[in-house]
């Protein structure tokens, strides 16, 4: 296994999810729960990588205020090292509205991750030493253009491999100039029209699969596309596959995603082939929509194998 640092680059918020107990009807107050949790797609990925027993440092940016340090505390102690997340007086907190259907699907959602911006050239460049010694990074696309034409530049400067997250359809294009830059990419399904360019999102097996051997194409070692209960396609220079999705009770689907990503890069890391490390994501993926918890607080290496799937 690679012992070094993994370094992931990106948001980190304060979640807000409601959930109806019934259908939603618009335009009045829905009886459910509400939840808060700390979330950002960065954030997801370091704390799942960091309970795998992966070294994991995060960069981020909060705000100096009540919710930034709940982001902070609850990151140390989830494991991962944040004495380099960067502390901005006067802005606030990232924070993300979700609003979830009946069956734990996401219906809508605001986000507000102003503060992100914070994460410049100037703070990527103050922690050089960290891209010079990681084994890869990791981004979500809240990262600005600027920002992340930092990021490749300093991951070239070092010869470090960039694994990515599109993270909405909305902010996924700000990928597209990267593509060749990537050893990971793993875009969900309505994603992909913004990332290669696809008329229509990649929706069954044989559109999928062309999603990711066009992205291969492009330049990216490994491409991944989700397809939530309709499983995934990935390809690499070798080739490529489907794995079907695991029939598993949803119980809330945020968070699948991050722990899919977080396991496969486990993998990579621990230098499994390509296929075992898919099963490794879609294994973690379907151990989180299981919980109403973002992260999977009992996620470790035991558990991962031990429920390995398909």
């Amino acid at each position: 296994m690679d012992e070094r640092h993994v370094l992931v680059i990106g948001s980190a918020s304060r979640d807000v999810k409601g959930r109806p107990n019934t259908e939603i009807k618009q335009g009045v107050s829905n009886p459910g729960r509400v939840h808060r949790r700390v979330g950002g797609v960065a954030r997801n990925i370091a704390e799942n990588l960091a309970r795998l027993e992966v070294e994991t440092i995060l960069l981020t940016a909060v705000g100096r205020d009540s919710s930034g340090k709940h982001v902070i505390k609850n990151c140390e102690a989830s494991g991962i090292n944040t004495s380099h997340i960067r502390i901005i007086s006067g802005a606030r907190t990232s924070s993300y509205m979700m609003l979830m259907q009946a069956n734990g699907d996401l219906l809508a959602a605001i986000s507000d991750f102003e503060v992100i911006e914070s994460i410049d050239a100037d703070y990527l460049e103050s922690c050089a030493a960290l891209f010079q010694s990681a084994g890869m990074i990791v981004i979500d696309a809240t990262l600005s253009p600027a920002a992340l034409a930092k990021v490749f530049e300093m991951a070239a400067r070092y010869d470090v491999r960039v694994c990515a997250d599109p993270t909405s359809p909305i902010l996924a294009g700000r990928l597209c100039d990267y593509i060749g830059q990537l050893y990971m990419v793993c875009p969900n399904a309505a994603e992909t029209t913004a990332l290669c360019g696809l008329d229509s999102p990649a929706h069954d097996f044989e559109s999928a699969m062309n999603a990711a051997r066009h992205l291969v194409s492009l330049g990216t070692k490994i491409a991944v596309v989700t397809m939530a209960e309709k499983g995934l396609a990935y390809a690499d220079g070798s080739g490529g596959g489907f794995i079907p999705a695991i029939n598993t009770r949803v119980v809330d689907s945020s968070g699948a995603g991050d722990a899919f990503s977080a396991a496969v890069i486990f993998g990579l890391l621990n230098d499994v082939p390509v296929d075992e490390a898919m099963r490794l994501g879609v294994t973690a993926a379907s151990l989180t929509l299981q919980s109403s918890l973002t992260v999977l607080p009992d996620l470790s290496q035991e558990l991962l194998y031990d429920k390995l799937a398909i």
